[in-house]
């Protein structure tokens, strides 16, 4: 990188005192001029109660706020350690040697899933420490083994590097080449869409398979295997059907129940106390109606858009209930059409409550760095606030979560991934803290190229540093989540799917004119097309209903800003201005004090976000912007305000 880096390395073995997130936890490195706040203070105890009238954060991040481990939660027991050393010799995995160690890694990991999992937790983790320099790899690693931390010799001293081989590569493009099709790239009854959001170096994924796809995965060829990986998890296998709340017409629960109500015939072999669960709310035209995204030119989807994970408190076989642990945050219909709308696409499609089956938990990435080599052809600078896909058959993700909780990523760099550094889908009290996430290949159409948290729940994102990336999303009905002190040159971006409920406080921002969907060389996306959008994205973007009913709905309700440092280049060569300037006001996106309220000027619903990006929504069309707080956090009392040097 061109960058000038300061990297502090510290050693494995100092302890984390106190929940301090800093050079203790792992080695740390910042970007030259950053302004992340890598020394935030998250413990439960500097945490504030929370604010009156707003939601309460308390608990995001690893166990509800709990300290990321220390030297002292890694099993003693040596078998459940794999040095450097140990890689090399038995593993065959070996620095700088260009040989492929993707197997060996993977081997390691194998080896720890079997004999170390079953009787570890969180203070009693495996341990595989990779060596200082280069490791090649060439396939998906799949971390399915719970309670293990990967760590490395340094940020920048241990460095995977990424090439996909042909059976990672997606090998069905759409018709117009512009990404992966994941209608047509499946076999028998698998989809590409089952991948979702994809392919990446590392997987935290359960590879369990349903047992009514065993002989489909093991006729699939190697490059179709992956797609039946995890089936044990989804809704469509494992989710209950629900039936009416006793005493209301068409619903099995609403916002504010715990108590969720099940069909007579569910089966509930797999929902365990303290177990976790997605309660799934089927979308329905009035839902839609609700989002002043309806009526619409575009289709509307048989999908559950208002989805949360919760963990289980109670199960009732004999009543057929399931009691969660927190209040609801949506109405819970039992079907698209309960609620007294029309069905969409001539169906009925039911919610569901779908326990998860093999969630993969305490799993930890720490101290190293990895990169996507560059698609033939193409260099970094071409990358650079260019808004296109580059490499449609190469888009692969960094680290991806999916079906897992209680996880963290720290003191990671990554460089040039094929399109998300780091990917939720489907995650739960994850944190990710002090890490530097600097470029993508793919950056445009199919959504490429982002910091992305979608359906990710009650996590922590903080001190992080991100460029030339596309966003920093939360999407996809992400709820409960903060993002604190981080340094990005991009937008926050709720990006649309009744995201909710999200703490955004203490970042910085600085985004520039070309931060901007125009500028795009190839597989733009309809932004990109002729002529191409003449808009340059601010700070924020918010989804409304007409738009951001192509791909989900409109953004949820009440996603606070607070005490942000927001600045926009607004014209080419303009000096950057201050966005949201005021530093005391807690502006709640979404909300009219009492109830979800799309943005609006003069009462109309706006339609887009572009070119309505400086209008003044306060005052009842749609930004709640009555309530302030003196502190320098919603989240924490105390705000170290310093950065890594």
């Amino acid at each position: 990188m061109s960058r000038k880096r300061v990297v502090a390395i510290v050693t494995a073995t100092m302890c984390v005192a106190g929940g301090l997130v800093a050079a203790s936890q792992a080695a740390i490195g910042a970007t030259a001029g950053s302004h992340a706040l890598v020394n935030l203070d998250t413990s439960a105890g500097n945490r504030r109660a929370p604010v009156s009238g707003l939601y309460d954060w308390s608990k995001a991040g690893f166990r509800g706020g709990q300290n990321l481990p220390g030297a002292g939660d890694i099993n003693p027991d040596k078998s459940c350690q794999i040095t450097a050393a140990q890689l090399a010799s038995t593993y065959k995995v070996i620095p700088n040697d260009n040989v492929d160690d993707t197997n060996g890694i993977q081997a390691a990991i194998d080896k720890l899933h079997s004999t170390c999992s079953a009787k570890g937790s969180y203070n009693k983790l495996s341990l595989i420490t990779f060596p200082a320099g280069q490791l090649d790899v060439t396939h998906e690693i799949h971390v399915d083994a719970n309670y293990l931390v990967l760590r490395g010799a340094g940020t920048d001293a241990t460095k995977f590097v990424y090439a996909p081989d042909k059976n990672t590569q997606y090998d069905v493009l759409t018709p117009d080449g512009d990404q992966w099709d994941q209608s047509n790239m499946g076999f028998d009854d698998a989809s590409g869409g089952w991948l979702w959001p994809g392919r990446g170096l590392f997987r935290v994924q359960s590879r369990g398979v349903d047992p009514s796809y065993a002989s489909e995965y093991k006729s699939a060829p190697a490059n179709r295997k992956d797609e039946f990986e995890g089936t044990v998890n989804v809704h469509w296998k494992v989710g209950a059907k629900l039936r009416v709340k006793p005493g209301d017409k068409g619903f099995a629960a609403r916002t504010g129940d715990k108590v969720v109500y099940l069909a007579t015939n569910a089966d509930m072999k797999n929902m365990k106390v303290g177990g976790f669960i997605n309660i799934r709310a089927a979308n329905s035209v009035n839902f839609y109606k609700s989002m002043n995204a309806y009526p619409t030119t575009w289709p509307l989807q048989n999908l559950h858009m208002r989805q949360q994970w919760f963990t289980i408190a109670a199960v009732d076989t004999k009543n057929h209930t399931v009691t969660v642990d927190k209040p609801l945050e949506y109405d819970v219909p039992v079907d698209s059409t309960s609620d007294g709308s029309a069905p969409i696409d001539g169906t009925a499609y039911a919610s569901k409550a779908s326990p998860i089956v093999d969630p993969i938990v305490g799993v930890g990435f720490e101290n190293f760095s990895y990169t996507q080599v560059a698609p033939p052809g193409v260099t970094q600078a071409q990358a650079k606030d260019n808004y296109g896909n580059l490499a449609p058959s190469l888009a692969m993700q960094g680290i991806v979560f999916k079906w897992a909780a209680n996880d963290w990523v720290t003191g990671i760099h990554a460089i040039m991934t094929g399109s998300h550094p780091i990917v939720t889908e489907e995650a739960k009290n994850l944190q990710i803290v002090n890490n530097e996430l600097d470029g993508s290949w793919n950056k445009g159409k199919g959504g490429n190229g982002y910091f992305r948290g979608s359906r990710v729940w009650d996590s922590l994102y903080a001190g992080n540093t991100t460029r030339d990336l596309r966003h920093f999303t939360f999407q996809w009905s992400a709820s409960g989540n903060v993002a604190i002190g981080n340094d990005i040159d991009s937008d926050f971006n709720v990006h649309g799917g009744y995201e909710r409920n999200n703490l955004i406080e203490d970042n910085t921002q600085k985004v520039s004119y070309a931060h901007r969907s125009g500028n795009c060389t190839a597989h733009c996306g309809d932004e990109g097309n002729d002529p191409p959008d003449d808009s340059t994205w601010f700070p924020i973007y918010w989804s409304t209903g007409q738009k951001a009913v192509k791909w989900s709905g409109s953004s949820g309700y009440r996603n606070v800003f607070f005490n942000n440092d927001m600045q926009k280049q607004v014209t080419d060569g303009a000096p950057y201005t201050p966005y949201y300037p005021s530093r005391h006001t807690i502006y709640q996106f979404g909300w009219d004090g009492t109830g979800y309220h799309h943005l609006d000027v003069g009462g109309a619903p706006i339609t887009d976000w572009a070119h309505n990006e400086q209008k003044d929504y306060t005052n009842g069309h749609g930004v709640d912007a009555s309530k302030s707080d003196s502190g320098q956090s919603l989240f924490l009392k105390t705000v170290n305000t310093s950065t890594a040097k």
